[in-house]
């Protein structure tokens, strides 16, 4: 028996059939094989006493349960009710449910932003720009994180599978590493992994500055319950940088 005093259970129900302990029930018969998908979740905190969410009973006695069911034809939300029951409704637990749940657990940021020219700095047309980020679990992975309901437990690994930078000229690098961090020594050499040159300065711009942004794909493999799947979580950060042309001596 999963907990489901404290998590999400599922059940299907056929049309026509009682499901889970609600007082009023379905009659009739339908040829159509389409369920009822029912998800149950104790509310939290309970109604107080008196409420008719307890159909008679005192609080203490049993426990209120929020019913939601979608028909799984069409996956519309069809009913969201209230229900008392004695004993925790039955179901199995939804592993993909767990997993978002692990999600949830992480910190998951965008790119700590590493870049040349550095913001308060200034660049020149022409030149190398390196791109990178910090590579810690916050920012780039792995981030790892585990949910459990009853007896069962699924565990989720988060790591970014790519950046998308978007220059603020009109154009985007993705790099499926974190980058390179730029050292002196590499002088005008262009970065061997994720880099970028301007043609034109950052005064072309109404700011006078380019808005570069980072957005990291997070995609994140879960085990668990007999299952696996991918989830992907997207986050941002920015920097503004300034760019300049460089100037010639008469």
């Amino acid at each position: 028996m999963h907990d489901c005093q404290r998590f999400l259970c599922v059940e299907a129900e056929t049309p026509g059939e009682a499901g889970g302990s609600d007082s009023a029930q379905q009659t009739g018969s339908s040829k159509n094989t389409s369920k009822w998908v029912c998800t149950y979740k104790l509310v939290d905190p309970q109604p107080g006493a008196g409420s008719l969410d307890w159909e008679g009973h005192k609080p203490g006695d049993g426990a209120v349960y929020e019913k939601s069911c979608i028909y799984d034809n069409n996956k519309r939300m069809v009913t969201v009710t209230n229900i008392w029951s004695a004993d925790p409704p039955a179901g199995q637990v939804d592993p993909a449910v767990l997993a978002q749940q692990a999600v949830d657990k992480m910190l998951l940021r965008g790119a700590e932003i590493g870049i040349t020219p550095k913001p308060g700095g200034k660049g020149v047309v022409g030149m190398p720009v390196y791109l990178w980020t910090a590579k810690n679990k916050e920012t780039y992975g792995p981030n790892v994180a585990s949910a459990t309901a009853g007896a069962v437990t699924v565990t989720a690994i988060a790591q970014v599978s790519k950046i998308v930078w978007d220059m603020g000229d009109g154009k985007s690098v993705t790099c499926t590493t974190a980058g390179t961090p730029y050292k002196a020594a590499y002088g005008k050499s262009p970065s061997p992994d994720c880099g970028h040159h301007y043609t034109q300065p950052s005064s072309t711009t109404p700011s006078g500055k380019f808005h570069v942004t980072a957005t990291s794909t997070w995609t994140v493999d879960w085990t668990g319950g007999g299952q696996n799947g991918v989830l992907t979580e997207v986050r941002n950060s920015a920097v503004d940088i300034t760019v300049a042309e460089v100037q010639v001596l008469n």
